[in-house]
């Protein structure tokens, strides 16, 4: 029996024998699938990650949140270091998944954005895409990370991408929508994973929907018509354009970090900064070839 099973068995809300299995697809996380009398329930190890601007307790505050907004399943236990949610049985989506629910989806996140504020509880803390890329210059820089020469390169490129930035309210955002983080019970959808969720712009959320799920300019045009109630303008097709390369670039160098220090069992870290980089060189040919050089 593994370490995390005894932690498993040991935490105090069980009913009866358990059932214990791991589940796959996190990429910085552990969770594990778990059924007692109760019922079945998701358990998820993961400590605090200052290098990602990740808190555990900011974590459990907005999951709770989440849940009395309707929006993701039931936090049921939360200590440090675990959370134990109630497990949904749904469909977990890939990128096609994403892509053939671009309006479901939108209408998801425009509710998410307009609701949460109401739920949400403590000091407000802010996502912003380019802070967070400066920060994690900074930690590569310090860190000798492999990747350390690319630097200046990836700073000026999310300085032009943030200048191609429309002004939108600030909003509360869940700030990681990989198509793993949408569920779907053939009913509704829901959300999981709240680690990076905060105050911010629509676009981020926006712009991470079609960028992680590949979407094309035609999907991406319907995403952003359904959230906006109409057809975009020039400035907001072009802000989200931007977004998507910077959100494919913080998650390229949210990989050089991990590479630095994460461990995931079936992760290679490496290979996933590759593949966000690859990504991200092909929509800057997308926005170079509508807006021009940055």
């Amino acid at each position: 029996m593994s370490k995390s099973e005894d932690r498993i068995r040991a935490l105090p809300l069980w009913n009866g024998q358990l059932t214990i299995s791991p589940l796959k697809g996190g990429i910085s996380n552990e969770s594990w699938l778990v059924e007692d009398g109760n019922g079945r329930h998701v358990v998820r190890f993961g400590k605090d990650f200052p290098f990602h601007h990740v808190f555990r307790d900011r974590e459990v505050m907005v999951a709770r949140a989440a849940f009395e907004a309707g929006f993701a399943p039931e936090l049921q236990y939360a200590e440090p270091g675990v959370m134990v949610t109630k497990f949904l049985g749904a469909k977990t989506y890939g990128g096609g998944d994403v892509r053939a629910n671009a309006a479901r989806i939108a209408r998801l996140v425009r509710r998410f954005h307009d609701e949460m504020p109401r739920h949400v509880s403590g000091p407000g803390f802010m996502f912003w895409a380019f802070h967070v890329i400066r920060d994690y210059a900074r930690t590569l820089a310090t860190g000798n990370s492999r990747m350390a020469a690319e630097l200046p390169r990836y700073l000026a490129l999310a300085e032009a991408l943030e200048r191609a930035q429309a002004p939108l309210p600030i909003i509360f955002s869940h700030n990681d929508l990989l198509p793993a983080n949408f569920l779907d019970d053939g009913a509704r959808l829901w959300l999981i994973d709240f680690e990076y969720a905060g105050f911010s712009t629509a676009m981020f959320d926006l712009a991470g929907t079609a960028s992680n799920a590949g979407m094309t300019t035609e999907e991406s045009d319907e995403l952003l018509t359904v959230y906006f109630g109409g057809r975009p303008d020039q400035a907001i097709r072009r802000s989200h354009a931007a977004m998507q390369c910077a959100s494919l670039l913080r998650e390229a160098m949210w990989s050089m970090v991990s590479e630095l220090h994460l461990t995931a069992p079936g992760v290679d870290y490496v290979a996933y900064t590759a593949e966000n980089l690859d990504k991200l060189e092909a929509a800057l040919e997308i926005y170079q070839k509508h807006y021009g050089k940055l």
